[in-house]
């Protein structure tokens, strides 16, 4: 088989997946958990059969690239938008991670929300975040990324405030929108900025080598300003200082988005991204500088506050911090390759954890039982070697987070929303606008047929 077709089909199945299921929903019909279950299942082991075939199919051809040219989707002028998917030494490794572990967290799903009211609209979003992770990782073209961005952003956000009958889910929700919509202009204004310097996203037209080759054909200061707008967005995405208010916030959605979307695959896009943009971090000191410094800082803070929390899933919200903050630090030194190994490794572990994170405290006692209950604290040796008051201030601001919420709150959350209102005040503004000119027009309209004054004030009532 055309291995272009096999690369189509792994993108586009849970994509059908999802429109099928979505369909269902929109002509009220409702299908039992077995059916969609069923379905889930064989789109990701088609998917998974499909990923096999092309590694084996790519390393029998010796090619380490695939790029499936679909055209264009519009034109205007010099400004081209193109449609394009691309596999390589980058995004085939994550491609396979994620059709795995979507379908892992699908298997899991069944019985996790058995005969819960938002079973089907929980496999519904699950299939549409594995078509933007999987569109994410294989497009061939920075335009074509922002698409897959926010999709997994979008699926994200609705599967925070899936318990949607509780106020705190929707309310964290709308934290984490305001957060990702504040960092994503970064990749936005990014492209723009690629469209103006280089005249073009691709990523054969951007870098002169396949990864993790170094080159591009930005230069100078366009590298330091486009490597910072990216770098806004993956910290985002990531949870980096200062925007990392959002990911314990984010545990309020079901156990298993939490592992696929936290722990596995939605908070390694901004990571992603910046390997995807090394050569334009390589050609500016000062971002791989910046790209360090951040991921020092988000380490540190992962650490101290995750060691104050006091519920499993916030602990491993912020032991996955943690391990971010090393793969930013990992790709600021140029460490590609291990940073790459480190995503995929610590995507498994995760989602193995947080899978696990109902019963962990059950396993807890029985190994603190089985240790006579002398199960000592991890770091406390480090503890020691600062003075109390130090450790009293750190444990305060391990409590506080860091005042991150304060921070979003301020700075990123409260002015999003003022905006909102504000948009939606012109909107209501807007419309009594144009609704007046359209009563009088009927008003003359009625007058020349020779309607009768009472028929137009029955109107007015009515309008």
């Amino acid at each position: 088989m055309n291995l272009s077709y096999l690369l189509c089909a792994i993108v586009l199945l849970p994509g059908l997946t999802f429109a099928a299921l979505g369909l269902s929903w929109l002509l009220g019909w409702q299908p039992r958990e077995r059916a969609v279950a069923r379905l889930t299942a064989l789109c990701y082991s088609l998917a998974a059969v499909a990923t096999a075939w092309l590694w084996i199919g790519m390393l029998k051809a010796g090619q380490i690239s695939l790029t499936v040219p679909l055209g264009s989707w519009f034109r205007v002028e010099e400004y081209n938008f193109p449609l394009m998917l691309m596999v390589d030494r980058l995004s085939l490794p994550l491609v396979a991670l994620s059709v795995l572990l979507v379908g892992v967290v699908g298997v899991f799903s069944v019985r996790y929300l058995h005969r819960d009211p938002g079973f089907h609209r929980f496999f519904l979003l699950l299939n549409l975040f594995g078509f933007g992770i999987l569109l994410l990782f294989t497009v061939g073209s920075f335009d074509l990324l922002i698409g897959g961005w926010e999709l997994v952003g979008l699926t994200s956000v609705l599967l925070i405030a899936f318990f949607q009958h509780r106020d705190e889910p929707v309310k964290n929700a709308l934290r984490v929108f305001a957060t990702y919509r504040t960092c994503d202009i970064g990749l936005l204004v990014g492209v723009v900025m690629m469209h103006h310097y280089a005249h073009s996203t691709e990523f054969s037209k951007l870098f002169t080598q396949t990864w993790p080759g170094t080159g591009t054909t930005l230069s100078g200061g366009s590298t330091t300003i486009v490597g910072f707008l990216l770098l806004v967005a993956a910290m985002g995405k990531a949870a980096q200082v200062p925007f990392s208010g959002w990911l314990p916030r984010a545990m309020e959605g079901p156990t298993p988005s939490s592992a696929i979307f936290y722990g596995a695959l939605s908070v390694h896009a901004g990571a992603y991204l910046l390997l995807r943009a090394q050569p334009i971090l390589d050609a500016s000191i000062l971002m791989k500088e910046a790209v360090i410094v951040i991921g020092l800082l988000t380490a540190l803070h992962g650490t101290f506050v995750g060691r104050a929390c006091a519920d499993a899933k916030t602990s491993l919200a912020y032991a996955s911090m943690t391990q971010l903050g090393i793969i930013f630090m990992e790709i600021g030194f140029g460490l590609t390759w291990l940073a790459l190994l480190h995503i995929c490794g610590h995507a498994v572990v995760r989602t193995l954890q947080f899978l696990r994170a109902p019963s962990m405290l059950h396993d807890f006692h029985r190994v603190h039982a089985a240790a006579g209950g002398h199960l000592g604290e991890t770091g406390a040796h480090y503890e020691q070697l600062l003075p109390e008051s130090v450790q009293g201030w750190l444990y305060r601001l391990a409590l506080d987070r860091g005042h991150h919420d304060t921070f979003l709150d301020r700075f990123i959350v409260a002015p999003v929303i003022r905006l909102a209102e504000s948009l939606n005040r012109f909107e209501i503004y807007w419309l009594e606008y144009i609704s007046g000119p359209s009563r009088t027009r009927r008003r003359r309209l009625a007058a020349k047929a020779g309607v009768h004054r009472f028929a137009q004030t029955t109107e007015d009532v009515h309008v």
